[in-house]
This record gives structure tokens, C-alpha cells and sequence, in this order.
């Protein structure tokens, strides 16, 4: 018999309960009729039957021994009936391989398989869910069929992936920490859906490299950069958005592939600041703000000359969209009454306000 053959088997009496009969069920002598469907079958001698139902062009990488996968299935009975899908629950499942926290027929099916690609098994039930079976789904000594597509995987001790798409030549500067770069991105997952772009929103994202400000993976992979340079990152869980996820966009431990044009790079300052000297700063600081020397300095007396040293080389400042609105917050920090003017008893240096303060601190 085939699985799912269905028969109709008629005994006669020498070939069931005989002249004896079978208690109070069955008299003496009695023909009986069977009507018989084959749901299952397996010997022991049996292994995992897989078939691969299609793979993806490119398999840069495929399932090893402790790596962290997530894949979409599909899980029934050999007579067809469905007793799980992660379709169904509009969530993969997600595990290390090899450990044992996957039946042994998976531990050992998933082993060198490629993102996107697809395979069906069919699992006797002493390598699934053996003489017990599981739950109300699965009977015991229960074979099982699962249908499964490997959306992506990692390890651990993965790092970060970097490809060079497009180099521009000459390269007078590499990005490095503390830079102020501007660039574009599209972020996709490793089956190519898509689910951030900053080409669609027509908005570049503008941030500082290394100090904090961006996740781990980015914040590293943009390190080393030219203006004009595409770059390719692959980022495993652990640099980008962790087992968490992100907001419901990013399903948690996603790997991410991001492809991002950096469009400029600036210099940046020191965190906390938003304007240094490139030279030594005047020495005496109120009178050279202080233009027209009535003793008071407006915001834009004061804008005047923070922009005549930027422009004379002397002095940067926090590289932002709109330099106006730095100058107003440095106005603001100066102007400790509020008045919309500054004196020489407010003016204060920013590297004497932190020497203040260490003393203070010491103290």
C-alpha cells in the first residue's frame, strides 16, 4: 500500500477470529470486513529524503554547524494535514543549527542550504518527533514532511561584509571618526525586499561617524570612504538591529543589506562642540567679537565674525544642513541673561568652561 491508498479487505473466519470469535465483538465464524487508508510509513533503516525544489544564482555562503538561521515553513502529516506554518503566523522561525534545539532531521537537513533556496523533506519520525509526538498536531510515530525556504542565516562571529560597487578616482579624502558625511542608502533584507530607502523619502541622512550615532555596522562600514564611493554592507543581527528588531519594520536577528552613496564628508569637531580654532584663538576674545567696539555684541555682529574665520580658514564649525542655526545655538550658549546681546563678563570659552569644570570636579 501507498500512503493515502485506501482498501476494502474482506477476512474470512480461518484468517480472523476463527471458531472461537473475539469476545463479545465478534462471534464464531465470522467474515469480517476491513476498510483500511495508510497514513504513515517507515522502517527504521530510513533517513531524511530531501529534495531541493530551487536555488538561488548566487550562494556567497550556506548553512554550517552553529549558525543562526531563520526560515518560512510549511509542516504536515504524509497524508497532507497541516499541523504548523510560520506563514500562517507571519513569523519565521528562527534557530541555531546543529545544537539540538531542532528535531535531528532538520539539525541535519538545513546543513548546506543558501539563502532564498527552497527544499522538501520528508522525516521519519524517529530523527522528528519520535514515539511521543507533539501536541494535538502530531501523533506519535508520526512521519513528517516540511517545506521550508531559508530567508537568511549568520553566526555569531560573524563581521560586518563590505563591497566596493564603484570607487571614484582621484579620492583626495577617506572618511574617518568624527567626519560629518551626507549620504543615500537602500536597505533591504538578504531576499531582496526592500524596507527602507532614502532615495524614496528624497532625503539624505546626515550624521557623524564614529561616535555613536548610527548602528554598529554602519557606523563601522562607512569608515575609509571616498565622496562618490557606493559601497555594498551586509550586516549580521549583532551590528545592525539585534534580536529586538526595529519598530516593527525589522523582524529581530534579520541580517541587512545595505547599499549606500556617500555624497560628502566634512571634518567634524569634538562632541559637545560647535566651533574650534584651526589657529590659536585671538587673545583677547570679547574685543575681536566686539566689531564696531560699542562693548556689546549682537547675534549679528556675532554671526559676522564666526563666519569671516570659517571663511579665512581660521576656525570650523559643527558641520550641519544650516551653519545659521549653530551660530544661534553658540549666540545662545553666550548670551547667559538672554538679552540679545553678549558682554565680556558672559563670554566664556568653551575649552575654559570644561577646564572650569575638571578643576571643579578635582575639588
Amino acid at each position: 500500500m501507498c500512503i493515502n491508498e485506501r482498501r476494502k479487505i474482506t477476512v474470512p473466519p480461518h484468517l480472523a477470529h476463527g471458531s472461537k470469535g473475539a469476545g463479545d465483538t465478534v462471534p464464531p465464524d465470522t467474515t469480517l470486513v476491513f476498510d483500511l487508508v495508510l497514513l504513515d510509513i517507515f522502517n527504521r533503516a530510513d533517513q531524511v529524503q530531501t529534495k531541493v525544489i530551487s536555488t538561488p544564482k548566487d550562494c556567497r555562503r550556506s548553512v554550517m554547524r552553529t549558525d543562526f538561521v531563520r526560515f518560512h515553513f510549511n509542516g504536515t502529516l504524509l497524508d497532507g494535514t497541516v499541523f504548523d506554518s510560520s506563514y500562517k503566523r507571519s513569523q519565521t522561525q528562527d534557530s541555531v543549527v546543529g545544537e539540538g534545539l531542532l528535531i535531528k532531521g532538520l539539525d541535519e537537513g538545513l546543513l548546506g542550504m543558501c539563502v532564498g533556496e527552497i527544499r522538501h523533506f520528508i522525516i521519519p519520525p524517529f530523527l522528528a518527533f519520535g514515539e511521543q509526538g507533539y501536541g494535538t498536531g502530531i501523533p506519535p510515530h508520526a512521519s513528517v514532511e516540511y517545506h521550508i525556504l531559508l530567508e537568511d542565516l549568520h553566526n555569531p562571529k560573524d563581521d560586518i561584509i563590505v563591497e566596493t560597487l564603484k570607487l571614484p578616482e582621484p579620492c583626495a579624502r577617506k572618511s574617518v571618526a568624527g567626519d560629518f558625511i551626507r549620504y543615500h542608502y537602500n536597505a533591504s533584507f538578504l531576499n531582496g525586499i526592500m524596507f527602507d530607502s532614502s532615495y524614496q523619502q528624497n532625503q539624505t541622512y546626515n550624521t557623524y561617524i564614529g561616535m555613536g550615532y548610527m548602528i554598529a555596522g554602519i557606523d563601522k562600514g562607512l569608515q575609509g570612504v571616498c565622496a562618490g564611493e557606493w559601497r555594498r554592507i551586509i550586516l549580521p543581527p549583532h551590528l545592525a538591529y539585534g534580536q529586538q528588531g526595529a519598530a516593527g519594520i525589522v523582524p529581530g536577528s534579520a541580517v541587512l543589506r545595505f547599499e549606500l552613496e556617500l555624497l560628502s564628508l566634512q571634518k567634524g569637531v569634538p562632541e559637545g562642540y560647535l566651533f574650534i580654532w584651526l589657529q590659536d584663538s585671538p587673545v583677547q576674545p570679547f574685543e575681536a567679537l566686539d566689531i564696531n567696539k560699542d562693548h556689546q555684541v549682537p547675534l549679528d555682529e556675532f554671526s559676522q565674525f564666526i563666519k569671516q574665520q570659517v571663511s579665512e580658514g581660521k576656525g570650523r564649525l559643527k558641520p550641519v544642513r544650516d551653519p545659521d542655526s549653530v551660530i544661534r545655538d553658540m549666540f545662545k550658549n553666550q548670551d547667559r541673561n538672554a538679552d540679545g546681546l553678549i558682554t565680556a563678563d558672559e563670554l566664556k570659552l568653551k575649552v575654559d568652561e570644561d577646564s572650569e569644570k575638571t578643576r571643579h570636579e578635582e575639588l
